[in-house]
């Protein structure tokens, strides 16, 4: 009887820290939600008053209180896309390597533990680097390549990670079944690893571009510039990016109260552009996945 009775505690127990933690978790989950929408909702009622076809397609006039954001709006693309052209391919190579063909000793555990610390180096310090090396040693200047570059290296580190993450989770019987008929290391990784792995490399390669086209502090060092009406000719320009045009309006000008609804605008316009980046990861990794099992 005694025994029963302690039974059903333990039970009532553990019921009720499981109903508490489901609780917490849900209560934690709606209120993330909750600011998040409260931001979205600010940003979007404040930004929609000032977007317009002139505001998307005509660079600033009048010290930057007319006219639109559109050399900030190409900037921020072509440094995504130097950002993405360095860091995705030389990331999920190194991932590989570093799963399938590196020996598990402590050269391969430090190289990881170096790899997970420069994940969480701030961006401040890629941005001086960046300066050392790109903008001065490399003589590539204040441009958008160098800009680009530097936000390479602050994703480099997102991208192996989340790329050798996927490979841990696709099966090793896949691997071994491979080998076994006969395949070579390079055949096995082509045709038995890398199907199954790609959508969630391509995932974390495209979130860590997403972050990177949101960051202000490596691309005011590198390239980013306060003003400039026209479009970058070149990779070795200077440009405007949307992330630093939005500090500027918010906390640099010299008219903060006529600036404000353009810095509204901008961040609407920065928003969307992540926002389209998290939704071409997950649209990439659906199709990969239904590719691959059919």
């Amino acid at each position: 009887m005694k025994s029963s009775i302690k039974k059903n505690r333990k039970n009532f127990r553990a019921e009720l820290s499981q109903l508490l933690g489901f609780l917490f978790v849900r209560i934690s989950v709606y209120t993330i939600l909750l600011v998040l929408l409260f931001f979205f909702y600010d940003v979007s009622n404040r930004g929609f008053k000032v977007i317009s076809w002139e505001f998307l397609s005509e660079p600033p006039r009048r010290g930057m209180t007319e006219g639109g954001i559109l050399p900030a709006i190409v900037g921020t693309f072509l440094v995504t896309l130097i950002t993405a052209l360095f860091a995705v391919p030389i990331g999920m190579a190194a991932a590989i390597y570093l799963h399938e063909y590196a020996r598990p000793n402590r050269l391969t555990r430090l190289v990881r533990l170096s790899i997970r610390n420069l994940a969480g180096v701030p961006s401040i310090v890629y941005g001086l680097f960046g300066v050392i090396l790109f903008v001065n040693w490399l003589k590539f200047g204040t441009s958008v390549l160098s800009a680009g570059l530097t936000l390479g290296l602050l994703t480099l580190p997102w991208t192996i990670t989340a790329s050798e993450e996927a490979l841990k989770s696709v099966p090793d019987s896949y691997r071994h079944g491979a080998l076994a008929l006969g395949a070579t290391k390079w055949q096995m990784i082509r045709t038995n690893v890398l199907p199954y792995a790609l959508p969630g490399m391509l995932t974390g390669a495209v979130l860590g571009l997403a972050r990177a086209a949101g960051e202000t502090a490596p691309i005011m060092f590198t390239g980013a510039a306060f003003y400039l009406p026209y479009l970058p000719r070149s990779f070795k320009d200077q440009f405007m990016a949307l992330p630093y045009h939005l500090y500027v309006m918010a906390t640099q000008h010299h008219s903060i109260d006529q600036a404000k609804p353009i810095a509204y605008g901008t961040a609407l316009v920065l928003i969307v552009f992540v926002v389209v980046f998290n939704l071409g990861a997950i649209l990439i990794r659906g199709r990969l996945r239904n590719k691959w099992r059919h």
